[in-house]
């Protein structure tokens, strides 16, 4: 099942006692994992990735608790569970209603668990990435949690300085906490840390503009960002100029909430649309080539990711 219907599942307490989370929103997982299984007073055991023991699992929930009527088991990890073992866990699950099992994959073969456990109780729940809006309202809920006075306008920016990334996001929300005031775009700039200090949407126009950016790239890899993200950062960058593009030139003008899905600053649209009509349509092709088969070699291969990032930057500015 996907989300929206484990939410229903979870609004009617009609859940089981056994769930196996995966897909490809990390974030997701570990945020509905964690709410099923904070169970207070629970016997609670946590294996993490090359913690995993069968045969500790499976004690686990097969033994009387002394101190709590529950047993909780949560099993995290990007290695798949052996089928056999995966399949006791569950069935200790179908004989004792009081048990409590969680296996969150963050592994990437979805298919396994698309389907296996049909003839079980067991809740298969795959995340996907959220879309804009869903990141918009989940970070609006998580602010509401945490009384975090913000706006959905001053939180799109806040998703717009991490790319998108709602993990780093909500990190961001702990920070704001202690804050008796609307949090506004302004405070967002002087108070979060990381991307929005090195500003990931002038380096990509830097490149862009063919101006020299080796300073700026080196700046971005020594605060931690990881290569492979900036190259995908850049990809999603150029697709959203590849969509305004195509739409100015079928409707003659910009318009951010048909574009985006969500209404954007003026002075936003105009750049953007600015931008995008300087690379030719054929030329935008070219460049999605280039980076996708770039991120594949970073992904396939033990070469330095940073002479694969240097490399392929400085041949998009020669197709430019």
């Amino acid at each position: 099942m996907y989300r929206a219907e484990f939410d229903k599942h979870l609004q009617n307490n009609s859940i089981s006692n056994s769930f196996i989370l995966f897909g490809e929103s990390h974030f997701l997982i570990e945020n509905y994992a964690k709410k099923l299984t904070n169970i207070p007073d629970a016997s609670t055991l946590s294996l993490y990735h090359d913690e995993y023991d069968a045969k500790l699992a499976r004690a686990h929930l097969s033994q009387a608790s002394l101190f709590s009527d529950v047993n909780v088991l949560f099993i995290k990890s990007e290695k798949k569970v052996p089928k056999k073992e995966l399949d006791e866990l569950v069935e200790l699950c179908e004989k004792n209603k009081d048990n409590i099992f969680v296996y969150a994959y963050f592994g990437s073969d979805h298919k396994t668990y698309s389907n296996a456990y049909k003839n079980k109780s067991t809740m298969c729940v795959r995340f996907f990435n959220p879309n804009h809006n869903e990141a918009l309202q989940i970070l609006l809920q998580i602010a509401k949690e945490k009384d975090v006075n913000i706006d959905k306008y001053s939180i799109a920016h806040l998703l717009n300085i991490h790319n998108s990334d709602i993990a780093l996001a909500t990190n961001e929300m702990d920070k704001f906490s202690v804050y008796d005031k609307e949090i506004t775009t302004k405070d967002i700039d002087k108070l979060v840390w990381g991307l929005g200090e090195i500003s990931l949407d002038d380096f990509i126009k830097k490149i862009l503009l063919k101006k020299e950016f080796k300073e700026d790239l080196q700046n971005i890899l020594e605060h931690g960002e990881d290569e492979i993200r900036v190259l995908t950062t850049i990809c999603s960058y150029i697709t959203q100029l590849y969509m305004f593009n195509i739409y100015i030139r079928v409707n003659g003008r910009a318009n951010a909430l048909e574009i985006l899905g969500y209404p954007a600053p003026g002075f936003v649209v105009d750049e953007k649309a600015a931008l995008s009509l300087k690379i030719k349509p054929n030329t935008y092709y070219k460049l999605h080539s280039l980076l996708l088969d770039s991120e594949l070699k970073m992904k396939s291969s033990h070469i330095d990711k940073s002479a694969i990032l240097l490399s392929t930057l400085i041949r998009v500015q020669k197709l430019l």
